[in-house]
């Protein structure tokens, strides 16, 4: 049993560090060690679940799979913390995700279910690698693009470029003013455009019509 122990900790070192291992290379606000970490501890204390059922199953009555529950209805607090509102925007519900299912493989793999285990971390990998380029390509124009201007401190700036933005049928999701700590604050101001491009339309477009706006600079051309 003790043997069996440490085979199940390993195990769910590896499953729960090849999940981690993508989101790490992603950049992703929990990689490697935080994947690892929750499908090592979610196995441990299945298998603590289970040493104590048989230890005292003949004095009191207890459900091996308490402890477990407990490990998916509070997983949630640092899923939470991975989640970030970027503008009009959310990221980290694919890594709160990935966490989540981490924790319930860990479960798996300390009930000793390995076929189980095995074939969802599988599937999840294919889900966060493979799924993700197929999804790149039917809706890679409906994230919002960030388009950041300095624009000249003066009535109906802004209405301009909204304006070029309109004749173009480019849906405006939000606008982001920010202070300019520069000396000539009075002159210009930064803002922040969250915009979605039509179909058949790309950012180069847009900035080469903005280009064409006197008063507008545009901050950064990267895509």
């Amino acid at each position: 049993m003790k043997w069996e122990t440490v085979f199940r900790l390993i195990l769910a070192m590896i499953v729960g560090g090849l999940i981690g291992f993508e989101r790490e290379i992603g950049n992703r606000p929990a990689g490697f060690r935080t994947h690892t970490l929750v499908c090592v501890g979610s196995t441990l204390v299945m298998l603590t679940s289970q040493f104590i059922f048989e230890e005292y199953s003949g004095i009191v009555n207890l459900d091996p799979a308490r402890l477990g529950a407990q490990v998916i209805s509070g997983i949630g607090f640092l899923g939470a913390g991975t989640i970030l509102k970027l503008g009009p925007r959310v990221r980290g519900l694919t890594t709160a995700a990935s966490l989540w299912v981490v924790a319930c493989l860990g479960l798996a793999i300390g009930a000793g279910y390995y076929w189980g285990a095995i074939t969802a971390t599988i599937l999840v990998y294919i889900t966060l690698i493979l799924l993700k380029k197929v999804e790149g390509i039917f809706v890679r124009d409906i994230s919002a693009l960030e388009i950041d201007l300095q624009l000249r401190n003066k009535p109906g700036q802004i209405a301009k470029v909204t304006d070029v933005m309109g004749r173009l049928n480019i849906q405006i999701r939000d606008i982001r003013i920010f202070h300019n700590e520069d000396e000539d604050e009075d002159i210009w101001m930064k803002i922040k455009f969250y915009v979605r491009l039509p179909a058949g339309m790309n950012r180069d477009i847009l900035l080469a019509e903005l280009k064409q706006i006197d008063g507008v600079i545009i901050e950064s051309e990267e895509g």
